[in-house]
């Protein structure tokens, strides 16, 4: 990669801010339309390492391209009930940190909170994100996404939004 990594983390930052953005505006299929075909997301069980695989263990999310599109086609329809009518979410990222290069595509990390407020309940997730974004082109590409919760256990037992 050409570019100098310092120089990229401006953009990267902008990128996760519209990532966020297009969360908390329930956009999510323009939030969709920023990964790559091929892509994966994944949220790991909590008290995992950053190494699990989804191949051994059961995750909250294993989300491959495809069952991607299924989950957001399924959150935009009424039928999702346990978001319908939708929470309100905010999404914070912080300590934003590109870890290497394998020629246009950027390991990428960062801290997240998760805010998600319904029926006069705030539910606080929070954990660390771990991407793989592919800068070659414009507009940049989510590879990959693993959403690791710092939290040992989900309260109230369930995730039904994307964080």
């Amino acid at each position: 990669m050409a570019r100098d990594l310092t120089a990229l983390r401006p953009c990267i930052e902008d990128f996760l801010y519209l990532e966020a953005d297009l969360l908390d505006d329930w956009r999510i299929e323009e939030w969709f339309a920023l990964f790559d075909e091929g892509a994966t997301y994944e949220v790991p069980p909590t008290g995992e390492s950053g190494e699990t695989d989804p191949a051994t263990s059961l995750f909250y999310i294993a989300d491959d391209y495809v069952r991607l599109r299924e989950r957001v086609v399924r959150l935009t329809k009424s039928e999702a009930h346990s978001e319908f009518p939708r929470s309100s979410q905010r999404h914070m990222i912080s300590n934003v940190r590109i870890l290497g290069a394998h020629g246009n595509v950027l390991d990428v990390t960062c801290n997240f909170v998760t805010y998600r407020a319904k029926r006069g309940v705030v539910d606080t997730y929070y954990g660390k994100h771990a991407y793989r974004i592919d800068c070659g082109s414009e507009p940049f590409k989510i590879k990959s996404k693993r959403s690791t919760l710092g939290m040992d256990m989900l309260y109230p037992g369930k995730l039904t939004i994307i964080v």
